[in-house]
């Protein structure tokens, strides 16, 4: 049970279109800061006055693919989202039904055996499910084709109901996306970077910030289940270890860009609290439990009150600063969602004042 789960977040607080066409750019959506309880407001491009220098932001430079494909099974039509390549060779995919406004409906998994029809002749077999019964909303397919070459043929960015209309997938890739050698990617943009700007980047470098680049591709998370995370396939050079370990040891903060690279970081974080060069598979869940060893704040948007993912936050930032940030968001009307405002979680800093100038949304 996440720490929110009694907020309720209404349908029009949900982020339809990119910033961009609301009549803004990327760095104009809304930052929500929390420190402790403290909560302010500003713009985005207004980071870098939120950071200090020696302040190390970790990124995750995973692209964006156009992971949905329209698909047949037995006539039936369907969208086949390609969430992650296995090491087997295999795709885990997601079957899902259109619903008549171009995005999709959840869909009975499987059965074994199922076989899905693709454009340009191409087809898969779903052979077991990644879960623990054969509804399990992922299966492992053998995809006996180049996938990311029917991707770029034929895909289109995963796209679901609370947004207006497809967009190009342009609009779901990061500044710091860099194509991966080996055709993986995310099938679901790591989002909390969106609203990155090379003019907001530069104005941090100038301010002392520095950036340490890692990479999660991210799978298929459903919206309409809010299960934890599967198993994702994460890089973290050692450049990053180095500057990590560097800044914590002379006092700057690390601070995750998305929980993905809060994923990536804390999977490679050793017992002694040090990041160390390491690649491979992650089934780690970050839980208040758990807790974070690397990581002393995070920026991310805003997710729904039942999200797993609130359980990391609540990790990095605590109970208290989650329900008085999430409070504040309603309050004020923030947008939720990929296209959304974001939320930066600090540590309390004593002293500080309780409020600051509240920065109207442009």
């Amino acid at each position: 049970m996440t720490a929110l789960e009694s907020l309720r977040v209404p349908e029009e607080l949900s982020a339809r279109v990119p910033a961009e066409q609301r009549g803004t750019g990327r760095d104009d959506v809304r930052l929500l800061v929390s420190r402790g309880p403290r909560v302010s407001h500003h713009a985005f491009r207004e980071l870098p006055g939120q950071l200090r220098a020696g302040d190390v932001l970790v990124v995750n430079t995973s692209m964006t693919l156009p992971a949905a494909v329209n698909g047949r099974v037995r006539g039936e039509r369907v969208v086949v989202h390609f969430s992650t390549l296995g090491e087997d060779g295999r795709w885990s995919v997601e079957l899902r039904r259109p619903d008549g406004a171009g995005a999709t409906l959840p869909r009975h998994g499987g059965p074994r055996g199922t076989r899905v029809r693709l454009p340009g002749g191409h087809g898969l077999v779903l052979e077991e499910p990644l879960g623990p019964s054969g509804a399990a909303r992922l299966w492992w397919a053998a995809a006996p084709f180049d996938v990311p070459e029917l991707l770029r043929r034929y895909g289109r960015p995963i796209r679901y109901g609370y947004t207006e209309r497809d967009q190009p997938l342009s609009a779901y890739q990061t500044v710091f996306a860099v194509p991966s050698r080996d055709g993986r990617g995310s099938a679901e943009m790591p989002s909390a970077a969106r609203p990155f700007t090379e003019p907001v980047v530069a104005s941090l470098v100038r301010r002392g910030v520095q950036f340490a680049p890692l990479s999660l591709h991210t799978g298929v998370a459903s919206a309409e289940v809010h299960e934890p995370p599967y198993p994702e396939w994460f890089s973290v050079p050692g450049s990053t270890a180095w500057l990590v370990n560097a800044a914590r040891a002379g006092g700057g903060r690390v601070i995750a860009v998305g929980t993905t690279a809060v994923r990536a970081l804390e999977s490679s974080v050793g017992a002694d609290g040090a990041v160390r060069a390491a690649e491979g598979w992650t089934g780690l869940v970050v839980t208040p439990r758990r807790g974070v060893r690397a990581v002393d704040g995070l920026l991310t948007g805003l997710h729904e009150p039942e999200a797993s993912h609130l359980l990391m936050l609540e990790a990095v930032a605590g109970r208290e600063a989650l329900r008085h940030g999430y409070a504040e968001a309603l309050r004020r009307s923030y947008l939720w969602h990929e296209f959304g405002d974001v939320h930066l979680l600090l540590p309390e800093e004593p002293g500080r004042p309780e409020t600051e100038p509240h920065i109207p949304h442009c």
